[in-house]
């Protein structure tokens, strides 16, 4: 299964950004998702995860309340609203597939490239 990440930029401060994470090559409605992401200098961590039908997700407690994780089944792809962007937000954020719900990296046995997404104070 391939996994294409977009929606990457720079923002400033409170702004808004919507991941959105293309995935072909598989049964899209199969695979739980997840989305992490790695600062510099820092190890990958988890951000959020979603079901597969979508109606079960969670978060990490940095991003609970200001981030969401939706998918749409028909179109195999996922997406991560994000508001309220802080420069603490600022990473290479990667999409998973897997066939698990967990919120551990290793429980996902494909990935996008990532995007970057860069949040200026």
């Amino acid at each position: 299964v391939q996994l294409v990440e977009s929606g990457g930029g720079v923002v400033q401060a409170g702004d808004s950004l919507i991941l959105s994470c293309a995935v072909s090559g598989g049964t899209f409605s199969t695979y739980a998702m997840g989305w992490f992401r790695q600062a510099p200098g820092k190890e990958r961590e988890f951000v959020a995860l979603i079901n597969q039908s979508g109606g079960s997700t969670a978060y990490d407690d940095s991003v609970k309340g200001r981030f969401t994780f939706s998918r749409d089944n028909t179109k195999n792809t996922a997406y991560l609203q994000m508001n309220s962007l802080k420069p603490e937000d600022t990473a290479v954020y990667y999409c998973a597939a897997g066939r698990t719900i967990s919120t551990q990296a290793e429980d996902f046995g494909s990935w996008g490239q990532g995007t970057q997404v860069t949040v200026s104070s």
